[in-house]
């Protein structure tokens, strides 16, 4: 067993974890620190971009970097909810069924392109995200710890697609995009490529199982003062007064404030969480919970400018220098 750790450990581990990716992608570092918050928060990524920004290649890389199972399931109009969950298969020398576990029972799942599969087989996800077990025929079968679900989705494709519901998006800790690289770091792609002599990139573990579950665990002595807990409700009701806004954000919303400003200040190697964590994380956290008026979304829209006008409303607590300086004297 893992010894526990310390918000130092953290950020330290995490520091070389962020290293190691960053060998394969380039002058990503912010994107990258949202998907580990993700996965120290013990959430699920929605990362929605374009095609060839490396949202798959950041998911494989970080199975090899955290020594996680790494599960594709590649969503498609045909996929079936058995090809990712599992099935019962009969054995013919025992005479009986079993169970042959789906793509699902891994540490890390890449569900490519989410939204090109039907609504029945994108529900075959939702118990896994929410329950971490699936159910088949009746019984129930754990997923490994740790779970996360990297799921992808092309944001301006939407023929042949089926949009995921509001209640599927929601179970996403956050939603985050990867961006166009610069042009100095297409150079350096380019010039790592040509040094490297392979399309294929194999990275070092920098960490296992049971040291990701225990950066998990450390998250919970990450402090989080009342003042910064009234910033996060005070945000995710703005969403839901907005005039721009048929649905506000839901109560998942403040858990989701709170989970990544406590994985920020980790990796920041802060043992309490300030306004400038939430401020980073709310436009991930809070705009895929928001549906737009559809006279907005008609315009083009965004959820994201909704998320920043409410931070730009919202009063921003003082900052302390630590927690205990909160309380009464």
């Amino acid at each position: 067993m893992t010894a526990p750790m310390t918000v130092p450990d953290v950020a330290a581990t995490c520091e070389r974890v962020l290293d190691e990716l960053e060998t394969v992608v380039v002058g990503k570092r912010q994107q990258l620190e949202l998907v580990l918050s993700g996965l120290l928060a013990n959430g699920h990524v929605l990362l929605e971009d374009l095609p060839g920004l490396g949202k798959t290649l950041i998911a494989r890389s970080l199975g090899q970097v955290t020594g996680l199972t790494v599960g594709r399931v590649q969503f498609t109009p045909d996929l079936m909810p058995a090809d990712v969950t599992g099935s019962l298969m009969y054995d013919q020398r025992r005479h009986e069924f079993e169970f042959r576990p789906g793509p699902i029972f891994s540490n890390v799942v890449l569900g490519d392109e989410i939204n090109r599969a039907p609504p029945k087989t994108q529900a075959a996800l939702l118990e896994a995200m929410q329950e971490r077990q699936v159910t088949v025929d009746g019984v129930s079968h754990p997923l490994p710890a740790p779970f996360i679900v990297l799921a992808t989705q092309n944001p301006i494709e939407f023929e042949g697609t089926y949009p995921l519901p509001e209640a599927q998006i929601d179970r996403f800790l956050l939603r985050t995009s990867i961006g166009y690289p610069s042009a100095a770091d297409d150079v350096e792609i380019i010039r790592r490529r040509l040094e490297r002599r392979s399309d294929m990139v194999r990275l070092d573990p920098v960490v296992d199982g049971p040291t990701v579950l225990a950066l998990q665990n450390a998250l919970e002595d990450v402090q989080v003062t009342e003042a910064v807990i009234d910033y996060c409700v005070a945000l995710v009701h703005a969403t839901r007064a907005s005039t721009q806004v048929h649905v506000g954000s839901s109560p998942r919303g403040v858990e989701s404030l709170i989970k990544l400003a406590r994985a920020r200040a980790a990796i920041a190697g802060r043992g309490y969480v300030i306004p400038d964590d939430v401020k980073a994380v709310a436009v991930p956290a809070l705009a895929h919970r928001i549906v737009l008026l559809p006279e907005l979304w008609v315009r083009g829209a965004d959820s994201a400018s909704v998320v920043a006008e409410c931070l730009a409303t919202v009063p921003t607590p003082p900052t302390l220098p630590s927690p205990d300086d909160a309380a009464p004297q």
